[in-house]
């Protein structure tokens, strides 16, 4: 009886997994294929097999688009992002964890209470602030604004990592002459690298599908991302739907290899984190 319930709890489980990654993996897939096929076959019939593949599509539209200059932004403003929040959200998950921090609590329940306000509550003095510093249409305005997004989360997911590192560790580096400096890079960074890793990948991915502030902050074409960039060339291609298809494929496809090169480890530093907390 036992082993029967079992059974059917993992078949249950198995079913929704693989719900789970059906629903993930038909739309990328769709999109692939019908990058592939002709638009006049796209309106026929959507969900068809492209017939004689059109490989040079993708080639094509990356000239015609001029997809390199807008995803170069994207990796840099994500490289820029990335570099900030790691920077600051993992020293100040170390002072938080080992200092007597006054107030504490108060600044916690502050970076919570931010997370759940909608961003779009404060485009316009985000606006007026980086017209202000002259920094519309710089990729700075929103390694700022994306930096100030993820630090919360980052501090709190790190600070886990930085509460499980043994006291004996640091105080032994301290004993033999380190600085705080030194314990910091030569102890505690290494020892909180699945966390970082774990930031990075989540910063990443979700800096490079940002579209709102993306296309608020950098209006021209010169410093799009690649999001922004898809967007702008909806009119263009609206009536070519292979075309589109091909130009979000090449979108989409860094960020695709990206997690599937690190899955293992950011699952692995997610669960090491939730158990930590």
């Amino acid at each position: 009886m036992e082993l029967g319930k079992s059974l059917t709890a993992r078949l249950f489980v198995y079913a929704l997994l693989g719900a789970a990654a059906f629903s993930v993996a038909f739309p990328l897939a769709l999109m692939v294929l019908n990058s592939l096929r002709s638009n006049f076959d796209i309106l026929i019939t959507p969900l068809g097999w492209p017939s004689e593949p059109d490989w040079g599509v993708f080639a094509r539209v990356w000239n015609e688009a001029g997809l390199g200059r807008a995803i170069v932004n994207s990796l840099v403003i994500a490289a820029g992002t990335v570099l900030v929040v790691c920077t600051v959200s993992s020293m100040a998950a170390w002072a938080i964890a080992r200092k007597d921090v006054p107030g504490w609590m108060l600044i916690s329940l502050y970076f919570l209470a931010t997370t759940t306000i909608p961003v779009q509550m404060f485009m316009f003095p985000l606006y007026f602030v980086m017209a202000q510093l002259s920094l519309i249409n710089s990729p700075v305005a929103v390694i700022l604004i994306y930096s100030a997004i993820f630090t919360p989360f980052s501090l709190f997911l790190l600070r886990t990592y930085v509460l499980d590192v043994p006291m004996e560790l640091e105080e032994a580096a301290r004993i033999d002459g380190a600085s705080d400096f030194r314990v910091f890079t030569s102890v505690i960074l290494p020892l909180i690298s699945p966390g970082l890793l774990t930031v990075a990948l989540i910063v990443c991915l979700n800096v490079w599908n940002e579209f709102l502030i993306a296309i608020t902050f950098l209006q021209n074409a010169e410093g799009a991302t690649a999001t922004a960039r898809f967007y702008q060339l909806t009119g263009r291609y609206g009536n070519n739907l292979a075309d589109l298809m091909a130009v979000a494929t090449i979108i989409a496809l860094p960020t695709v290899i990206f997690f599937v090169a690190v899955q293992r480890r950011f699952i692995e530093g997610i669960s090491a984190g939730a158990v930590k907390g």
